[in-house]
């Protein structure tokens, strides 16, 4: 992320400008000076040296017009700053769903030196929550498989892609993935790159795959369609600011 320093605290010393993102429900507004809020301010660290700060906003005020689910800010605002709204969406998400302890219920404190919670009572330690998953372009000679999964609202195309189970590697995962959803089998998975995911707490990670054999059936309760794809006749396919779209791009580029 050009530009940007996560911190943990604002440096002792900085008196330059701030950028305020502001979280209520799903949606975020970005604003030079902070509306109404609740909760503590998450800082977030610095943009080209202004502090960032995420703050949760109630999710019935109506404090400020401007506000957007993250997914339609892309392309509206600066990409670092929508990569630093990102970051805003899943501290302050969990900064709401941690004000109390996971094991015996005590109200939760800020852990000085160190993004987490921590239980008085216990001492528990709870960290802000990340999900690994892998996505996965699987290619076969000069074809590549896309599926449309049964929870997307258009008909649009993408790799296969799903959580890492506990006890598992992420090339196990890539393999069990593709397996559950499109009944094939790999010969090779290789990793290729990441990304952080708000939506609302993943980290994508990336691998394209070679098929090894198998025909591709279906799992109706996930995918709704899959087939082999040629470059010249692609599918609709995600937007580029998702890794889905960066792998299918690297592909494109090869053929």
């Amino acid at each position: 992320m050009t530009g940007f320093i996560p911190l943990l605290e604002p440096p002792a010393d900085h008196e330059g400008e701030t950028l305020w993102f502001h979280v209520r429900g799903v949606e975020v507004l970005v604003a030079d000076e902070p509306v109404v809020g609740r909760g503590t301010p998450q800082f977030l660290g610095l943009l080209a040296g202004r502090a960032c700060w995420g703050v949760d906003v109630d999710d019935h005020a109506d404090a400020a017009p401007g506000f957007a689910p993250l997914m339609r800010l892309y392309g509206a605002i600066p990409d670092d700053q929508w990569t630093v709204a990102g970051r805003a969406v899943q501290l302050v998400e969990w900064e709401r769903t941690h004000r109390f302890c996971g094991r015996c219920g005590t109200a939760t404190e800020v852990a000085p030196g160190e993004r987490a919670k921590r239980c008085p009572s216990c001492g528990l330690l709870a960290y802000p929550r990340l999900a690994p998953a892998v996505i996965t372009l699987v290619e076969r000679g000069d074809e590549v498989l896309l599926a449309r999964g049964r929870q997307f609202p258009m008909a649009m195309y993408s790799c296969l892609a799903g959580f890492v189970e506990p006890g598992e590697t992420l090339e196990e995962a890539v393999r069990r993935e593709v397996r559950e959803e499109v009944g094939i089998e790999l010969a090779e998975a290789r990793y290729v790159a990441s990304q952080p995911w708000p939506f609302p707490h993943s980290l994508m990670i990336g691998f394209t795959a070679t098929w090894a054999g198998g025909e591709i059936v279906c799992d109706p309760t996930e995918i709704a369609d899959a087939g082999w794809y040629r470059v010249d006749a692609l599918p609709m396919i995600p937007p580029r600011m998702s890794i889905a779209r960066s792998l299918i791009d690297a592909w494109i580029g090869r053929h």
